[in-house]
């Protein structure tokens, strides 16, 4: 009886210190993967909370531009960039974005060329890689149309200005004929004190004061070339007159005499030997 009483106590022994062992050893285990895990969820915990920080500022630089405070938006975003660079792509292509926005006032097409580029070349497997190659494309087009607009107002602006030069002299030219026409509106009150014939033109001009009143076509003699030599030649008078009388006997109520032969005509045809007239030539 008391060697079977000692067996069960060491049989229960051996169940008793091997039930022990499996506890440690699972404690053991416990107590392994709790090292392991622990420095995860620490890990995890530290990046979801930079991720909210980072998503906050986002938020931040999205309500600036949404309320068109550029400068104060570009500036949340830099923040990001040193803060958490792993964002640096997205932040990238949001800066480029603001930079060639067109309500953007201080908008500078480099520097969004700049951004995209960056991403481009830092960030090749980025999700915002083709729409950075997009954006880059569609700027250069910007640039080149807008290089042709300023082209084309200065050009505007030339013309405008010619135009302009153009009116004003044409303004001072509407006043000159008006200072004319005022003239001539006095003179034509005024009689004619001159007339001026111009053999080679066959016209006959009225003057008054040494202004024209009115100019009329006029015929001359068969020769009319050159002046008047002696009688029958068929020249008309070259010289400076007087208007001496009328002729009432004239069918033509605008007969005048004139005071030919000067003194300058009667010498030259002294000097030829001839007579300077008929007797009907004063009346022309």
């Amino acid at each position: 009886m008391v060697v079977r009483s000692s067996n069960i106590l060491l049989t229960n022994t051996k169940r008793y210190m091997c039930k022990k062992q499996s506890r440690i050893g699972e404690h053991l285990r416990l107590f392994f993967v709790c090292l392991i895990i622990t420095p995860i969820l620490i890990c995890g915990c530290i990046y979801f909370d930079e991720g909210l920080q980072a998503r906050s500022i986002f938020q931040e630089a999205n309500d600036f531009f949404s309320q068109g405070d550029y400068e104060a938006s570009l500036s949340k975003y830099e923040q990001i960039i040193e803060k958490y660079p792993t964002a640096s792509d997205r932040v990238l292509f949001e800066m480029g974005i603001i930079y060639a926005y067109p309500r953007n006032e201080q908008k500078d097409y480099q520097k969004s060329l700049e951004c995209f580029q960056k991403l481009i070349k830092d960030y090749p497997e980025s999700e915002y890689r083709r729409d950075s190659e997009m954006m880059i494309f569609n700027i250069n087009n910007v640039i080149i149309k807008d290089k042709t607009i300023a082209t084309q107002k200065t050009q505007i602006e030339t013309l405008q200005q010619e135009v302009k030069s153009k009116e004003n002299g044409i303004v001072t030219l509407q006043k000159k004929i008006e200072v004319l026409e005022q003239k001539i509106f006095a003179l034509r009150k005024e009689p004619a004190d001159k007339i001026l014939i111009e053999k080679k033109e066959r016209r006959l001009a009225l003057l008054s004061r040494g202004e024209v009143l009115k100019t009329y076509k006029i015929a001359l003699g068969g020769n009319p070339i050159g002046p008047k030599e002696r009688q029958g030649d068929n020249k008309t008078p070259e010289g400076t007159y007087v208007i001496d009388s009328r002729n009432k006997d004239s069918g033509y109520h605008l007969s005048l005499h004139i005071s030919y032969p000067n003194e300058k005509d009667k010498k030259r045809a002294r000097e030829l030997g001839v007579s300077p007239r008929r007797h009907h030539d004063p009346w022309h």
